[in-house]
């Protein structure tokens, strides 16, 4: 984004419906937030407008006024571009908040759209080759979708690792359960999943996309 949005494109984004982010305005005016990287035009008929995790990051400044504290908490961090990076975890300064649900909301379903698209039978319970050529941030997405939470700063979560097996990552979490709890999500998603013991004691599992 070259300048900040002009009254009448803010007045859009604020307008925008909270949980899908679908906005409303003249085809010119739709046109020019998509050139900003403020919103998108969904490739499906009836072609509607979304925002995207930039758009909603401004909506969310409009809306909020924080109140002065003695320490500010750190906001999620924005990476370069303002482009979506799905968290493996153990990156020392991510924050969960709700503005990192919404960006990850609004990448799960762009990556269903994306599934939809070039799956040969255009079906959606299974990763697509996009995917294949991004096996841990893709498998990070889908435990990040589901309510699984990875490693964060100084919180326990899960982490995801590519593995010399080919088309395959190892994710790992401390508690069973939480580990049992991705293993279910990642199956959801299209994952083949299968869990093994770890040399010193402790459970992990290997994922490969299913591709049937």
């Amino acid at each position: 984004m070259t300048r900040p949005p002009t009254a009448a494109q803010r007045r859009i984004i604020e307008a925008a419906e909270p949980e899908t982010g679908r906005i409303t305005g003249t085809a010119t005016q739709l046109a020019r937030l998509v050139a900003l990287r403020l919103a998108f035009r969904h490739p499906r008929p009836p072609h509607d407008h979304f925002l995207t995790p930039a758009g909603h990051r401004i909506r969310e400044a409009v809306e909020e006024t924080p109140a002065p504290q003695p320490e500010a908490t750190p906001a999620a961090p924005t990476p370069p571009g303002g482009v979506f990076t799905a968290w493996l975890g153990g990156e020392p300064d991510a924050v969960a908040s709700p503005a990192r649900a919404r960006e990850v909301r609004t990448a799960w379903q762009g990556l269903m759209e994306i599934r939809r698209m070039t799956n040969p039978d255009g079906a959606t319970d299974r990763p697509c080759a996009w995917e294949r050529g991004r096996l841990a941030h893709s498998a990070a997405l889908a435990l990040e979708a589901a309510g699984c939470a990875p490693a964060t700063g100084t919180a326990t979560g899960h982490r995801v690792t590519d593995t010399p097996q080919p088309e395959a990552v190892a994710v790992r979490h401390p508690d069973p359960g939480a580990l049992a709890a991705c293993a279910a999500a990642l199956r959801r998603a299209g994952w083949q999943v299968s869990e093994h013991a770890e040399p010193r004691g402790g459970r992990w599992l290997l994922a490969s996309p299913r591709r049937t």
